[in-house]
This record gives structure tokens, C-alpha cells and sequence, in this order.
């Protein structure tokens, strides 16, 4: 079947995804917070275990103190909405321990994997809906500079990590789409094939370009080089202690 033929209009939105970082101060009403929050819980779950928490930051201050650890104050603080998604089992431990069982299941390293993974999920949905609607979002990792604190201002129990923020608002500008890796990098059948799967050279070539020639902040470099500077040191090494002092066992 021709690819104009099934292509929809939520499609169409998400191959022209870009984080935007420049947001008009202006508030999301209500009823649109409430539908990102069920297009957020609409997503896959395993074994509908659900197994997050997603924190609305509307205290102004508490924001402040949150953007200035991820290093994202400009579209922290100036947004429609912000969040902070927290991949989280205390609410089953309480479960468990109400019944007077043990709650060992939930520390292991599988755990958390699945707490991870049902967070993202929630919201990945969360920001197809919203640009669905128009908005721009922004993931903000940068939570993840000093958990314990950001753990701190949240209250957060044991049992639960923030895992990253979600800026959500009215766009002021947006960014050029950036160019993905080609399919050959990302799809293999029947099995990992190392020598397409690695073969960065047409993808170096693209993103060389896209650097050159962007709007804003032009620079000589390609993906492969962007990729080697960003991970020669490792980062948030403290991120395992955190987990541990959260009550993962991690094994």
C-alpha cells in the first residue's frame, strides 16, 4: 500500500516532532491537563501493573528549584505545564504489606526495569497527545542531575525514582526537525546485523549537513562525533547509590 495512503494526520505530527525550549507564559486550562493525564494512562502497562506516578510541579518555587538542577530554567519555568514522571512501586508495596507479604518482588533489578519501562510509556502518550493538540514538549532528563534532591523536594518514598520531567506548553518558536538514523541502522530481521546495523557513513553525511545549516547554533560535527563527545566521561555515576538507598537491590 502507498505510504500518503496511510498516513493520518497523529502520524503526520509525529514524524515532525521537535523538543521545543521557547514557551509562550501561558498556563494550560483544566480540561486539557485532564486530557493529556488520560492519554497518558491510555498507554500500555504490563500486566496492568501501572507502575507510575506522574507529579504536576505548580508551586513556582518548587519549580524554580527543579529547573535550576536540570539546567532547564528557560522552559521550566516559563511553560504551560510542567511534570515530573516517577516510575514507582511504593503503591504496590503498600498493597503487599497490607497483606503481610513480603515485598522483595519489587526491588530486583526486573522491577525496576518494568517501572521504567510503564513510565516512558505513559508519557510517550502524553506527548503525542499534546502535540496532537497543537503544544510542544521538552523532556527534561536533567532531574536526573541530583535525584536525591529533586526525591527531596518531592517527597518521594522509597520504592520510586524520578526519572525525568515533561515541559508542556504553547510554542513561541520551534526547532528544525533533526534528521533520524536511516532505516538500515535501526532495523534488522531474523537477527543483530552488525556491519548495517553500525554503518554510520550516510547518516554522518545527513546529520553533518543538518548541523551546518540549522537556524540556530551551527557547528562542524556529525552524529557519530556528537555521539563520542557526549559519552567519553559516564554520567550521574551517583544514580546506583540513589537506587540502592531507594530500596532496589538491583540484582
Amino acid at each position: 500500500m502507498n505510504e500518503k495512503k496511510i498516513m493520518n494526520q497523529t502520524i503526520g505530527k509525529m514524524l515532525v516532532h521537535a523538543s521545543v525550549r521557547d514557551f509562550k507564559a501561558e498556563p494550560l486550562p483544566a480540561q486539557t491537563k485532564d486530557l493529556l493525564l488520560k492519554a497518558a494512562q491510555s498507554g500500555a502497562s504490563s500486566n496492568f501493573i501501572q507502575a507510575y506516578s506522574i507529579i504536576e510541579v505548580a508551586d513556582v518555587n518548587l519549580r524554580r528549584e527543579i529547573a535550576k538542577i536540570s539546567g532547564s530554567d528557560a522552559y521550566v519555568n516559563q511553560t504551560g505545564v510542567f511534570y515530573v514522571f516517577v516510575a514507582d512501586w511504593y503503591r504496590q508495596a503498600q498493597i503487599l504489606r497490607a497483606e503481610n507479604k513480603d515485598v522483595k518482588a519489587l526491588r530486583n533489578m526486573e522491577a525496576l526495569t518494568v517501572a521504567i519501562v510503564d513510565t516512558t510509556i505513559a508519557a510517550q502518550n502524553m506527548t503525542v497527545a499534546a502535540e496532537s493538540m497543537g503544544l510542544g514538549i521538552c523532556y527534561i532528563g536533567g532531574i536526573r542531575n541530583d535525584t536525591s534532591k529533586v526525591a527531596e523536594l518531592l517527597n518521594l518514598p522509597e520504592l520510586t525514582l524520578p526519572l525525568f520531567g515533561l515541559t508542556i506548553g504553547l510554542p513561541n518558536s520551534r526547532n528544525e526537525v533533526k534528521p533520524r538514523l536511516p532505516k538500515a541502522n535501526i532495523l534488522s530481521v531474523n537477527g543483530y546485523n552488525h556491519e548495517s546495523l553500525t554503518d554510520l557513513s550516510t547518516y554522518n553525511e545527513q546529520t553533518a549537513e543538518y548541523y551546518a545549516n540549522r537556524s540556530h547554533h551551527q557547528k562542524s560535527t556529525n552524529w557519530s562525533q556528537e555521539m563520542s563527545d557526549f559519552l567519553t566521561n559516564p554520567r550521574r555515576e551517583d544514580l546506583a547509590d540513589f537506587l540502592k538507598k531507594q530500596g532496589f537491590t538491583l540484582d
